[in-house]
């Protein structure tokens, strides 16, 4: 499913040349495209200054090379790269804002400075949709997503040690965790994995990428627990982590706020999985496991 702008390319553009000049600056924003889930950079990260006038397609437009189809409808290509089939796999454009998929099309999605928008290119066959990534760290926590802020509210299920981790780690961003969870609090879920799975929108994960857009899994080990396991980009078992494994991931649930996982088949994989939330380790990633002080970004390839 490639990303729909929701308005014409051509439209948009014919409007600036209409009489609507280019509006008062509202401030940076930073761009970022990659291609396979945020493995390779397909141009380096840059900043841009935007105006009230400017829309996500203006500034993809005036820095890459981009091709669009159905009347500019569709990103089909940017700097040479361009959907395509490839052995039954699909591989299209997709971009997210301040690291949630845009529910709009990118030349109807405006900005108001400070977004952080990420273009990336990869085959969709085993997940139509990943509603939300860890890459763009510390956001959507710090700074909100479509437009507006949200409150957020760190869970601690079983975490120990892990939930103060993660608690240093958010103040260490600039993000001061309220103390209940109202409805639109972005949550940020803190423990082993037997206790977040009775969360509805954590335990979206056992039902694979399709449902939750995120490249693990907890599987049932003999004699009880669980083991973590790393998905490739079919959604396949790649990797079987050991017990002290931890897991960083967001998913969501139906059009409620992201849902930040920090999680482990034990409390230890929990708190091991703390250590990864800052921008050095989440960078450009969907979801990232990490094992013995090595990460690995998910899906695995």
């Amino acid at each position: 499913m490639a990303v729909v702008s929701g308005l014409l390319l051509g439209a948009a553009l014919a409007a600036a040349g209409c009489g609507i000049g280019p509006g008062s600056d509202v401030g940076g924003v930073s761009l970022t495209v990659t291609r396979d889930y945020g493995a390779e950079p397909v141009q380096p990260p840059l900043e841009d200054e935007a105006t009230e006038a400017d829309t996500v397609m203006r500034v993809l437009d005036r820095n890459a090379e981009i091709s669009t189809r159905y009347g500019g409808g569709f990103v089909s290509s940017i700097d040479g790269l361009g959907e395509a089939v490839r052995n039954g796999d699909r591989f299209d454009w997709f971009f997210y804002m301040n690291g949630v998929e845009a529910p709009v099309g990118a030349a109807d999605f405006p900005l108001r400075g400070g977004e952080a928008i990420w273009w990336d290119y990869h085959d969709w066959s085993a997940a139509e949709r990943v509603p939300a990534v860890v890459g763009s760290w510390p956001r959507p926590l710090h700074g909100g997503y479509e437009g507006e802020t949200h409150p957020v509210a760190l869970v601690c299920m079983g975490g120990g040690p892990a939930c103060g981790a993660v608690r240093r780690k958010l103040r260490q961003a600039d993000i001061t965790p309220v103390r209940d969870s109202p409805d639109d609090a972005i949550r940020v879920l803190v423990g082993p994995w037997a206790r977040l799975r009775e969360d509805p929108a954590a335990a979206q994960l056992e039902g694979g990428p399709q449902v939750s857009g995120v490249f693990a899994d907890f599987a049932n080990r003999q004699g009880g627990g669980y083991r973590l396991e790393g998905l490739d980009e079919g959604g396949e078992q790649v990797r079987r982590f050991g017990p002290g494994a931890g897991l960083v991931a967001t998913t969501r649930r139906y059009e409620a706020p992201p849902v930040w996982l920090v999680s482990g088949a034990t409390a230890r994989g929990a708190l091991a999985a703390a250590g990864l939330l800052d921008a050095a380790h989440l960078r450009d990633r969907y979801a990232v496991a990490t094992e013995g002080g090595r990460e690995t970004p998910l899906p695995i390839r």
